[in-house]
């Protein structure tokens, strides 16, 4: 059973999901010694007390990961770190009709008071 499974939809596509997971796993590879590679459409990573995959389709990815014993007493902190990189890299900007990304609109102005 894995200690830490995360389970998101995302609007990426898949080519996209793929990139994103890439960037995901450079960034937590230098950051906690993670080194990964690709079977089909899911990334098997791998280090001294952690396994793990990340399955990925064109609409979700699915994380599953196992923690070894002293790992275990850091599980919040990992989790919390992994939510981060999924928060960044797999969140899809919304697009207008022109494929653009929308910028957000600034709220009106109000008046000011005794002027």
């Amino acid at each position: 059973m894995a200690d830490i499974e995360i389970r998101r939809v995302h609007g990426l596509g898949l080519e996209a999901a793929r990139k994103a997971a890439d960037r995901m796993a450079e960034r937590l590879g230098q950051r906690f010694g993670l080194k990964g590679s690709w079977r089909g459409n899911v990334m098997h990573f791998e280090r001294p007390g952690v396994t793990g995959s990340l399955a990925l389709t064109d609409k979700d990815l699915d994380l599953q990961v196992t923690l070894g014993m002293l790992l275990r007493m850091m599980k919040g902190s990992l989790e919390t770190a992994v939510h981060e990189e999924l928060d960044k890299l797999f969140a899809k900007a919304p697009a207008s009709a022109k494929g653009e990304a929308v910028k957000p609109k600034k709220a009106a102005s109000r008046p000011k008071k005794g002027g």
